[in-house]
């Protein structure tokens, strides 16, 4: 049996086991691998998927790593790269659809997970302004400032600038903090800080 028809049956058998056991069936390396291999139809994944999750710590440090970081490995190649920044968009904008379809308030824990998921794990500090209507509803998204490891700066003159500009009735200012991958945090919030405004 040749290397080419182990590695399709090896894929089939993936994707069997994702369309009958939902997306828990797979494990991280097994999502990795599946996303590569339409990168990479002709070779055999496996390796450059757990390399990858050992490189990145984890299935989140990895969809969220950029695209330089990515590049860097051995065997990832920009068709590679783009397959993983493209799951991690759409993870991404699914993500933002529960938040932008209720009142931001009424669902909170659906705007953690997408801050989490969205700033979480960058090795920068990066700064973002949520703009929300008079009914609590997300208006808009913003990156306002990415900086080093320990800090961005922000420009209050500017928020307010455009939070007028928006006529945004409420803010919520959001930043990360960047901690070494295999840190360990009891608080599941850690990663970001969260203030609350209304005008």
């Amino acid at each position: 049996m040749s290397e080419r028809s182990d590695n399709s049956g090896h894929r089939a058998r993936l994707r069997r086991r994702l369309f009958e056991g939902g997306p828990d069936a797979l494990l991280d390396h097994e999502l990795v691998e599946y996303l590569l291999a339409l990168a990479i139809p002709r070779q055999d994944t496996k390796p450059l998927a757990r390399a990858l999750l050992h490189e990145f710590g984890g299935i989140a440090g990895l969809l969220t790593a950029d695209a330089e970081a990515l590049a860097r490995v051995k065997g990832m190649g920009e068709t590679s790269v783009a397959a993983l920044k493209t799951a991690h968009a759409a993870a991404l904008r699914l993500l933002r659809a529960e938040v932008a379809e209720r009142p931001v308030l009424a669902n909170w824990q659906a705007l953690l997970d997408y801050l989490r998921a969205d700033m979480a794990h960058h090795a920068i500090e990066r700064f973002r302004v949520l703009h929300l209507n008079s009914k609590n509803m997300l208006i808009r998204d913003e990156l306002m400032g990415e900086g080093t490891i320990d800090e961005a700066a922000v420009y209050v003159r500017e928020v307010i600038r455009r939070a007028i500009e928006l006529g945004s009735a409420a803010l919520i200012l959001v930043h990360n903090h960047p901690t070494p991958r295999r840190m360990i945090t009891t608080d599941p919030a850690y990663p970001l800080t969260i203030t609350m405004f209304s005008a």
